[in-house]
C-alpha cells in the first residue's frame, strides 16, 4: 500500500521578518495565521492562503545576513490562470523586484523573481505538455494568448521526449506504484 504523503508547508529562516511578511501578505496575498516569539529566541510567523491549512509558509528569524550563498533553490506557487500570471508579472515589474524572468519549462509557464531576501520565487501555471527537464526558454508574456501558447507548443513539440501531460502522468503513476511495491517487498 502506498504512503499517503502530500506536501504540507515549508519553513524558512529570515534575516528581517517585517519586509518578508509584508511582501508575502501584501503582494502574494498570504494571511498571517499566527505570529509570536520562538522558544530559541527571535520570532516565528505562520502564513496561509488556504483556510484548510493553518500554515503553508513559515518564517523564523535567525538567518545570518552575511551568508555567502542562499540555501533556498526556489519557492514555487501555482496560480489559477495566465491572466493572473500576467497580472503578478506586471506587479513585480512595478515594484522593481530583482531578476524577473518569464520562462517556460515546457510543462509550466513561469515567472521567476527574487523576494526581499533574495530567495528565488516561481509563480507558475501548468501546460498540457511534458518535456524532459531541465528545460528553460524565455517567453514574451505580452503576446496574445493564442500566439503565446502556439509558440510554446511549437518549441516543446520538437524536444526529444515530448509528450502530452496525460501520458506522462500515467507513466509516473506506474513508477510510483513500482517504488511502493519495491518498498513493501523490502519490508517483508
Amino acid at each position: 500500500m502506498p504512503y499517503a504523503l502530500t506536501f504540507s508547508h515549508v519553513g524558512l529562516f529570515v534575516t528581517d521578518m517585517d519586509p518578508m511578511v509584508d511582501f508575502y501578505t501584501g503582494f502574494l496575498g498570504f494571511a498571517v495565521s499566527d505570529r509570536g516569539p520562538r522558544e530559541a529566541g527571535g520570532e516565528i510567523c505562520f502564513m496561509t492562503r488556504d483556510p484548510a491549512e493553518h500554515h503553508q509558509l513559515v518564517f523564523a528569524t535567525g538567518r545570518p545576513g552575511d551568508l555567502p550563498f542562499n540555501m533556498i533553490n526556489q519557492l514555487s506557487f501555482r496560480v489559477d490562470s495566465l491572466s493572473t500570471l500576467r497580472e503578478l508579472h506586471r506587479g513585480l515589474c512595478e515594484r522593481g523586484m530583482d531578476e524577473i524572468r518569464p520562462i517556460t519549462h515546457g510543462n509550466a509557464l513561469s515567472v521567476y523573481f527574487r523576494d526581499p531576501e533574495q530567495n528565488r520565487v516561481e509563480l507558475l501555471i501548468d501546460t498540457p505538455w511534458y518535456v524532459p527537464q531541465p528545460y528553460r526558454v524565455p517567453v514574451d508574456l505580452s503576446l496574445h494568448d493564442e500566439a503565446l501558447w502556439a509558440g510554446i507548443e511549437r518549441q516543446v513539440s520538437r524536444v526529444p521526449g515530448f509528450m502530452i501531460h496525460a501520458d506522462w502522468k500515467r507513466n509516473i503513476e506506474d513508477r510510483i506504484a513500482a517504488a511502493d511495491a519495491a518498498r513493501k517487498a523490502g519490508l517483508s
